[in-house]
């Protein structure tokens, strides 16, 4: 399986698998190797390693026969996507489908699908997870299937290599939804889950800067808007997935390390079901990504899978929920994975990046360092 690392995309599947449908207003993507039939528009197409992907992509996929999907992402906001990064994610896309393939559930590709991204250090989550103001990786997590509803989250886990299989532990073996600190930390221990390598514990920046950075995070006026800007030059490779599975069944994670230098104790969207996950067979699945307080008040995974409850399609369904977040949150920044439960998909990002991609069936990953 080509893993991408040597251009901004993978290899597209055969052509049978490659035709998509442009949502409404949307602008063509780049060349693409092969023209289309008459009538319909190819998707997304790789780019040569010397190029840029097409800076427009409209990702939405046409109503298909029934297959196993997966999508992933490595985050929104980052300046640059590595070629490590695609590579990786494309790994983890093949990890995933080949569990879908194999008759797994949803809910375990999504699983193995981020343990790569957390296992490879090249993103804001397990090992690759931010710091903290006091120097300290402290994690957040969540997954959801849609057949039952189950969910499972932990927020503020510490030293646990795999926060994403904490989530999942909590959802399948206890009656809760959501553990939090040394609490979700001591329920991974006791089901042994493997932590990660130890190194000495520095702080995270020079105590004079932490200071300021203190200051900042509870000031308003200039300090506030310095913080934002601060923010938005921040990477945000939060990592997420969804899956549709033989069974009709869709599930949604994501996994992060936060905000770099955030405060100890501050959580974000992605281990809250309805804000940075959601998954429901009758509406479809959503993984989010991006500025974690903006999401939480727009409660946008909800929303993206209420308009498609509506019959809205996802390309539909992600853009006005992100117009709607834009819009009333002041400095918002998301991107957002949408999965129906019929095979139509949709990745849409505010950000000028999205480290992100798909394997639809035969063939390759298609992963790109943006969408539209």
């Amino acid at each position: 399986m080509d893993q991408g690392g040597q251009g901004r995309a993978a290899r597209l599947p055969p052509a049978s698998l490659r035709i998509e449908s442009l949502s409404r207003g949307g602008r063509a993507p780049g060349r693409a190797p092969h023209h289309p039939p008459a009538g319909l528009v190819a998707g997304p197409s790789p780019a040569p390693a010397q190029e840029r992907p097409a800076r427009h992509r409209p990702c939405q996929a046409p109503v298909p026969v029934k297959r196993c999907i997966i999508l992933a992402h490595g985050g929104a906001g980052a300046k640059v996507v590595t070629p490590a990064q695609l590579a990786c994610l494309a790994e983890a896309l093949a990890a995933g489908h080949i569990l879908l393939e194999r008759g797994s559930t949803a809910a375990a590709a999504v699983e193995v699908t981020i343990r790569v991204m957390e296992g490879s250090g090249l993103f804001n989550a397990g090992t690759g997870a931010h710091l903290q103001l006091d120097g300290m990786r402290r994690m957040d997590a969540s997954i959801m299937e849609g057949r039952l509803l189950r969910a499972g989250a932990v927020a503020g886990i510490e030293h646990i290599r795999h926060p994403i299989t904490a989530a999942r532990l909590v959802m399948e073996k206890t009656a809760h939804v959501l553990l939090i600190s040394k609490h979700a930390t001591r329920f991974a221990d006791h089901f042994k889950l493997e932590r990660q390598t130890r190194r000495p514990r520095k702080p995270a920046l020079p105590p004079s800067r932490r200071n300021a950075m203190r200051e900042a995070v509870t000031a308003t006026g200039p300090q506030r808007r310095m913080l934002r800007l601060y923010e938005k030059m921040l990477g945000l490779e939060t990592v997420g997935a969804v899956a549709l599975d033989a069974e009709g069944t869709v599930a949604a994670g994501a996994s992060t390390g936060g905000i770099a230098f955030m405060l100890p104790g501050r959580v974000g969207d992605s281990p809250l079901i309805g804000c940075g996950v959601y998954a429901d067979n009758d509406a479809g699945a959503v993984s989010m990504t991006g500025l974690g307080e903006g999401i939480i008040r727009i409660a946008v995974a909800k929303e993206i899978a209420d308009r498609l409850a509506a019959g809205a399609s996802p390309a539909t369904a992600a853009r006005l929920t992100l117009k709607k977040l834009v819009v009333r949150i002041e400095g918002a920044a998301a991107g957002a994975l949408v999965l129906a439960p019929d095979g139509r998909f949709a990745i849409r990002h505010t950000t000028p990046t999205m480290c992100a991609g798909y394997l639809t069936g035969a063939g390759r990953p298609v992963v790109a360092d943006r969408f539209r």
